[in-house]
């Protein structure tokens, strides 16, 4: 006796339909709707300090989307280009050291920077791969992002066997904007293929959206 399969009422394929819809458009409409509230949080920011007769909207009475945020690109732009070259960087190091002479704030400026220097740089290697450790025991796996390899005191310290280090990031699910900074022997670490993207999307999903991915590096 065959199973005969089930018929799907009107509404079930009403219901099938409006799923399919919402899979489509509702990604699509967030990703607008970011890119807007982005634009206007820069656009608020910046348009109130450019002076009326540098500002099109005075002259035609129009809001311009995006302005803005063109001139706070093209000012951070020009910054960079000026802080190259000897002059520009005599003045940055003249500010720089104002600030390495205020409490607190020094603090606070040379962590940002560290950060920003170290995520930014073109040279740097860091979150450009992803892996695996044994976590919080054997026999379960996380997921981590490679920073570096252990330096300084730290690799001083636990590489007194000749074993390297690296130092991961274990980011929780699904929200990985925090999480624990490891030192795991490099040999305990399993690399894997997929981009730190990929890597972000499987962990913000909470393991459902899964890259797709070919074999092909554990044959060569």
């Amino acid at each position: 006796m065959t199973d005969t399969p089930e018929r799907i009422t009107f509404f079930g394929r009403l219901r099938n339909n409006f799923l399919t819809g919402l899979i489509i458009c509702a990604p699509l409409a967030i990703t607008i709707w970011l890119t807007f509230a982005f634009i206007d949080w820069a656009d608020s920011w910046v348009t109130p300090y450019i002076p009326q007769r540098y500002n099109p909207q005075y002259y035609f009475d129009i809001t311009i989307p995006g302005l803005g945020l063109l001139i706070a690109v093209v000012f951070i732009t020009v910054i960079g280009f000026l802080g190259k070259n000897l002059i520009g960087r005599s003045v940055v190091n003249f500010g720089e050291s104002i600030l390495h002479r205020t409490p607190l704030v020094r603090t606070l400026y040379k962590s940002l920077k560290q950060i920003f220097e170290t995520v930014l740089k073109d040279q740097s290697t860091s979150f450009k791969k992803v892996g695996m450790i044994e976590f919080p025991g054997p026999g379960s796996w996380a997921m981590v992002f490679i920073s570096t390899e252990a330096q300084g005191e730290i690799a001083a310290r636990l590489n007194e066997d000749g074993e390297e280090m690296l130092a991961v990031f274990l980011p929780p699910t699904p929200v990985p904007t925090a999480g624990f900074l490891l030192f795991v022997p490099k040999s305990k670490v399993v690399m894997l293929d997929m981009t730190p993207e990929d890597a972000a999307k499987l962990l913000i999903s909470g393991g459902l959206i899964a890259p797709a991915w070919t074999p092909k590096t554990i044959s060569e």
